[in-house]
């Protein structure tokens, strides 16, 4: 499991700019399970995308998709983890090591 925190590296405004493309790439990495849970910082310097990938290799090519990384409009960070506890309903989450 990773937990992938974005930066922005441009302005709100430039960031905008590639807002809709970065949602359809979000999407897409929804609906082929990839990632988890994503959202805003607050305040509003970045995101944050909880993903579940076969390696940190793989979820890093599907980083570079990401239009923002594409457009050089955020840096992106790779927490690796392994999760052996969750609450209730995501049981599916947990790793066995």
């Amino acid at each position: 499991m990773f937990v992938v925190s974005l930066t922005y590296k441009k302005t709100i405004a430039e960031v905008e700019l590639h807002l809709a493309a970065h949602i359809a790439y979000l999407d897409e990495n929804y609906a082929a399970g990839t990632f988890i849970a994503s959202g805003r910082k607050v305040p509003r310097t970045g995101g944050v995308i909880l993903a579940k990938a076969d390696s940190r290799a793989a979820l890093e090519a599907i980083l570079q998709q990401d239009p923002f990384c594409i457009a050089d409009v955020a840096e992106f960070e790779v927490i690796e983890f392994v999760p052996t506890k969750t609450a209730p309903g995501l049981e599916s989450l947990i790793e066995v090591i």
